[in-house]
């Protein structure tokens, strides 16, 4: 199983369900390029970038097939694996993800504006000497007193060093721009058919909105929604023994997605199916 964090995050927002995890499978949860203690050069931090990394990682622990597991922006390289390299993806696991939907929280947004580089530095700076001030920001912009507020904190601490911002930048801008996010996945989600999948979301997600859950979830034929009504966006530390719980069930109730190169080339020779319009008098 690959656990894959968020934008800003790292490897340790894993911490308190990688134990239970851990008793039933192999689990790799990395710091990914750019993030935490893993390398920062200047180069692709496109979401296809990413999904080489996590695949020549895997390559190079000698692991085969996993279960792939992403939050957020995780959730967004989650899906580019699944499509570069779906015969490397035994299941899909999508949690709070981006890459669903236009809508994204003003916060992300900004950093996408002229003269970001300029303001993260102090945020990160007055994150890392007191939390009072950010926090009040924060609250004001409807991150909520829970796991968001504490992991959101963490993030802004994260960016003082200058190749973490630098990186933080190039992250955000491949994949959103002012309006929101540029970067979908639905016009591909047909060729993941087959493809076991659960989404696992926030009721009260401040940065992504629920509703791009819902709409996967259609979306994705055979899919299993799971909304935890008391979380934000990360349900996963706002109720690890939930989440811990539903996605060994989850595993436990199906199988490895079969490898199938004619039935993909069939697929995108084919194109994703389009609803039929009705005219109704």
């Amino acid at each position: 199983m690959v656990l894959l964090h968020g934008i800003a995050g790292t490897s340790s927002t894993w911490d308190a369900v990688i134990p239970r995890l851990a008793e039933h499978y192999d689990v790799l949860a990395p710091d990914l390029l750019g993030h935490g203690e893993s390398a920062k050069p200047h180069g692709d931090y496109s979401l296809g970038a990413y999904a080489n990394v996590v695949r020549d990682l895997l390559e190079a622990l000698g692991m085969g097939r996993a279960t792939i597991v992403g939050h957020s922006l995780g959730g967004g390289i989650a899906m580019q694996f699944a499509y570069q390299f779906i015969e490397r993806c035994e299941r899909l696991v999508l949690v709070s993800s981006g890459g669903l939907g236009r809508e994204v929280h003003p916060l992300l947004r900004a950093a996408t504006l002229p003269g970001a580089e300029a303001v993260l530095p102090w945020l990160s700076t007055a994150g890392s000497r007191g939390v009072g001030a950010l926090v009040r920001t924060l609250r004001l912009l409807g991150v909520r007193a829970s796991a968001d507020l504490d992991e959101t904190w963490r993030s802004f601490v994260s960016l003082e060093e200058p190749a973490a911002r630098r990186a933080f930048i190039q992250t955000v801008r491949g994949v959103m721009d002012h309006r929101g996010q540029r970067v979908s996945a639905n016009e591909r989600l047909y060729l993941a058919e087959g493809l076991p999948t659960l989404i696992v979301w926030g009721e009260k997600d401040p940065l992504i909105p629920v509703r791009h859950a819902r709409e996967a979830h259609e979306r994705m034929a055979g899919s299993r929604l799971e909304i935890f009504p008391d979380a934000g966006h990360f349900p996963y530390r706002d109720d690890p023994e939930r989440f811990a719980a539903v996605l060994i069930d989850f595993i436990g109730a199906t199988r490895p997605f079969p490898t199938d190169a004619k039935r993909l080339r069939e697929r995108l020779r084919a194109g994703p199916v389009r609803p039929s319009s009705a005219s109704s008098s």
